[in-house]
C-alpha cells in the first residue's frame, strides 16, 4: 500500500454489523440503501484491506417482539395465513436473505435470533448476559404498569398499542406505540396519549406486572464522558454524540402555558423542583426534577389534576424483560419465572451471537469470538439508522460498561466488550417522508426496485447519497408519485437514480473494454508489462491514499466522488494516449508501436486501481474484470502491494516475457449492464 503522510491505522480484526430487520415484512429500500449496502461496501473493503479471515460481517432477522406478534396476527386474520408464528418468521427471513443476495449484500452470516444454530447460541448468550448483569448488581425487579386488553383478555406489548402522539417534548414521530415511538424515543406506557389496542380497537387499562430493568440512569456520568470522547474524535459522525447527548439531560416536564395557574395551586404537592417560564415564542413552561423517581411522582399529581404534559428525553431504567410469549426466554431469577427478554436489549447482543455462530460454522474454537469483540487489536463497526442511536449509543455502551471485566460468559478468558464505532446514517426519505412500511405512502420493496434497475446501479446510487451528512430523498422515476404515467415512460424525463449508473455503464465499461479489445487486436491477447508512466503512478497513489483515509472515516459518498473522478481521469488518459499513438502511426513515426504499448501499460494499471476502488461498491462487475484479467481475486483485490505497476501481480516468467495472458472478451461485452427495461 502506498504511504501518505499520516496513514490510517486499521485493526487486525473487525466486526461489521447491519442491524436486524424485523421478521414481519420484506426489506424496503430504506433497509437496503440506508444500512445494508453501506455496511456491505465497508465490509468488502475491510476484507480487501485486512484479509477475509479477519472480518466478520454479521446480521440477521429479528425474530421476536411485538411487531412480529402483530404482523402474524394480521397475516392470520386478514391474509388467511395458516402456519405457526415460527413459520411466518422463517418465510420472511428467507425472503429477506434472498433480497440481500440479489443486491450483492454478502454477510458472513445472515442468521436469526430464533433460527437454527444462531438461535440456539443467542438463547445461551442471553442467559449468560442477563445473569451477568444481575450478578454485577445492575438489574432491578420493578412492579410496573402494562397495557391490558380486557376484551381480548391479554397483556399488550409494543406495536399492539398505538397512541395519539409521542409524549416526548418536540418529537415529530409519525407513530407512537406502548413505550416507544417510531423515532426510538422511550417513555413510560402511562405517558402515552389516548392509547388504543390494535387487537380489539378498545381503550386498554393498566395492570401491574413485574419485570427486570437495567439501571441506566446510574451510568449518566459514564455516558457523559463517553459523549465527550466522541465529540473529540473527528472521525465520529456529528449526529452520534449530538443524539446521545439529548438523552443525558435532567428529567423535565413540559406544561402548556395556559395551565400555569393550575400548576401553581399544586406546586407544593410536587417533589422538589425548579420551574422555568416559557422562553419567548414557546408554548410550554418547564418543571425540572432531580431524579426520574421525583418526576414520576409529580406525573401522578399532575394527572390527578387533569393537567396535560409532555416529558423530556432523559435516562430512564431500561426494560430488559417482558411477558410476551413469543420471545427469547429470560433466566428465572429470584423466584420470578416465565419472563422473556424484550426484543431491543437482546437485539443489541445478537451480533455477538451471530459472530459465535459464524465462527462455529468455520470450525473455530468457541472462544475465538472474543478476538473480534474484546481484543484491543479488533474493532466493531455498527451501521445503524439515526432512530436507533438510543439503543446502540446509550443503552448498549452502558450495558457493556456494566459487565466490565466480567465480560459476557465470565470465566478465565473473560475480557470487557469493546465499545463500538457507531456508523449512523440519517433518514433515507421516500419523497419527503421517512421510508416506513407502516406509513401511508408505501416505499418500494427491494424486489420491486430490481424490476427497473440493476443491483449495481442502485448500490452506486445509494452510496453516493451522503446519508452521513443529512436526510436525503430517494426518488426513483418509476415510483415517483409526483410524476404522471406519461412522464414515467418519457425518456426525456431524467431518472435521478441512474446518475451514478451512467459512470458504470458508460465510462468504466469503456475503460475496461478498451484495454481488452486493444490486447486482442494488437497484442496477441496479452497485457503488456513494464514501467508505468511516473505521473500516472503518482496520481494513482494519491488517489489510493485519499481513498484509504476516506474509508477510515466511512465517508462513502466521498469515496464515490473520488472513484468517479479517478475513473474519468483514467478514461481520458487512455483516449489521449491512444490518439497520440494512432496519430504517430498515421504519420509513420518510428515510435508509434511503443506509444501504443505504453498507453496500454498505463491503462491496464489504471484499470486495476479503478477496479480495486470500485470493488466494495459494485463487486459483481469488478470481479468479472478480475476474472477476464485472469488474476487470483484474493491477490488482485488485496491492498498489500506497493502499486508501482502490474508486474507485482505476475509470475517471474511473465515478467521476463514482459506480458501476461488475459482472457478473450466477446464482442460488445458489458462488465456493467443496464437493466433490460432501460433499453428503449
Amino acid at each position: 500500500m502506498p504511504h501518505a503522510a499520516a496513514d490510517p491505522v486499521w485493526p487486525k480484526r473487525a466486526v461489521v454489523t447491519a442491524g436486524m430487520p424485523y421478521g414481519n415484512k420484506p426489506l424496503h429500500f430504506g433497509h437496503i440503501g440506508g444500512v445494508f449496502v453501506p455496511a456491505d461496501a465497508f465490509a468488502r473493503f475491510l476484507r480487501d484491506r485486512i484479509g477475509k479471515a479477519n472480518v466478520r460481517f454479521v446480521s440477521g432477522t429479528d425474530c421476536f417482539g411485538s411487531p412480529i406478534d402483530e404482523g402474524y396476527r394480521k397475516a392470520v386474520e386478514n391474509d388467511g395465513f395458516q402456519g405457526t408464528i415460527a413459520e411466518y418468521v422463517m418465510g420472511n427471513h428467507d425472503r429477506q436473505a434472498a433480497t440481500l443476495a440479489s443486491f450483492d449484500v454478502q454477510p458472513d452470516i445472515f442468521g436469526g435470533s430464533g433460527i437454527g444454530h444462531a438461535g440456539e447460541v443467542h438463547q445461551e448468550l442471553t442467559y449468560a448476559l442477563v445473569e451477568g448483569l444481575k450478578e454485577t448488581g445492575h438489574l432491578t425487579l420493578s412492579p410496573t404498569l402494562q397495557f391490558f386488553d380486557e376484551q381480548a383478555n391479554t397483556f399488550l406489548n409494543g406495536r399492539q398499542v398505538v397512541g395519539k402522539c409521542c409524549p416526548v417534548q418536540g418529537c415529530k414521530a409519525d407513530a407512537a406505540y406502548a413505550d416507544e415511538c417510531s423515532l426510538g424515543h422511550q417513555y413510560s406506557p402511562a405517558d402515552l396519549m389516548d392509547p388504543v389496542s390494535t387487537v380489539s380497537g378498545t381503550t386498554p387499562v393498566m395492570r401491574p406486572v413485574n419485570n427486570w430493568y437495567f439501571d441506566l440512569p446510574d451510568f449518566s456520568g459514564f455516558l457523559k464522558g463517553y459523549v465527550e470522547r466522541l465529540e473529540q474524535d473527528e472521525e465520529v459522525r456529528g449526529i452520534v454524540p449530538t443524539t446521545i447527548g439529548e438523552f443525558l439531560g435532567p428529567p423535565i416536564v413540559f406544561v402548556k402555558n395556559e395551565a400555569y395557574d393550575e400548576y401553581a395551586k399544586l406546586a407544593g404537592d410536587l417533589p422538589p423542583h425548579t420551574c422555568r417560564e416559557a422562553e419567548k415564542g414557546k408554548a410550554s413552561f418547564e418543571i425540572q426534577f432531580d431524579s426520574i423517581e421525583d418526576r414520576d411522582a409529580a406525573r401522578s399529581v399532575l394527572e390527578k389534576a387533569n393537567i396535560r404534559f409532555r416529558t423530556s428525553k432523559t435516562l430512564v431504567p431500561f426494560r430488559i424483560t417482558g411477558n410476551i410469549e413469543w420471545g427469547v426466554r429470560a433466566p428465572d431469577m429470584d423466584g420470578v419465572e416465565g419472563l422473556t427478554v424484550w426484543c431491543w436489549p437482546e437485539s443489541l447482543w445478537a451480533p455477538i451471537s451471530f459472530t459465535i455462530a459464524a465462527n462455529d460454522a468455520l470450525g473455530l474454537p468457541r472462544e475465538t469470538w472474543r478476538d473480534f469483540w474484546c481484543s484491543e487489536e479488533s474493532q466493531v463497526y455498527q451501521f445503524i439508522g439515526q432512530d436507533n442511536l438510543y439503543f446502540y449509543g446509550v443503552a448498549q455502551p452502558a450495558i457493556w460498561e456494566a459487565l466490565g471485566s466480567r465480560g459476557v460468559f465470565g470465566g478465565a478468558d473473560a475480557r470487557p466488550l469493546r465499545q463500538s464505532n457507531l456508523i449512523a446514517n440519517y433518514h433515507l426519505l421516500f419523497g419527503k417522508t421517512k421510508a416506513s412500511s407502516s406509513g401511508e405512502a408505501k416505499p418500494p420493496t427491494g424486489e420491486q426496485l430490481l424490476e427497473h434497475y440493476t443491483a449495481e446501479q442502485l448500490r452506486a446510487h445509494f452510496l453516493a447519497l451522503g446519508l452521513d451528512q443529512k436526510s436525503v430523498a430517494f426518488s426513483p422515476k418509476p415510483f415517483d408519485p409526483k410524476l404522471t404515467d406519461e412522464q414515467r415512460n418519457d425518456s426525456r424525463v431524467a431518472d435521478p437514480a441512474l446518475k451514478e449508473g451512467a459512470l458504470l455503464t458508460n465510462v468504466f465499461n469503456r475503460l475496461a473494454r478498451s484495454c481488452f479489445y486493444e490486447s486482442q487486436n494488437n497484442f496477441e491477447g496479452h497485457m503488456p508489462l513494464g514501467a508505468v508512466t511516473p505521473d500516472v503512478v503518482a496520481a494513482a497513489k494519491r488517489a489510493l491514499a485519499e481513498y484509504d483515509a476516506l474509508m477510515h472515516k466511512v465517508e462513502l459518498h466521498s469515496i464515490m466522488q473520488l472513484a468517479d473522478s479517478f475513473i474519468r481521469y483514467a478514461n481520458k488518459h487512455w483516449a489521449s494516449k491512444i490518439k497520440e499513438a494512432a496519430d504517430a502511426e498515421e504519420a509513420g513515426e518510428a515510435d508509434a508501436r511503443s506509444l501504443r504499448r505504453q498507453a496500454l501499460v498505463d491503462s491496464y494499471y489504471l484499470l486495476r486501481v479503478c477496479t480495486l476502488m470500485m470493488h466494495p461498491i459494485v463487486p459483481r462487475g469488478c470481479e468479472a474484470i478480475c476474472s477476464y484479467l485472469d488474476f487470483d481475486a484474493d491477490e488482485f483485490f488485496s491492498w498489500n502491494y506497493d502499486f508501482d505497476g502490474n508486474d507485482e501481480l505476475c509470475s517471474a516468467s511473465e515478467i521476463d516475457d514482459a506480458r501476461h495472458q488475459v482472457c478473450e472478451l466477446p464482442p460488445k461485452f458489458d462488465f456493467f449492464r443496464k437493466h433490460p427495461s432501460q433499453y428503449k
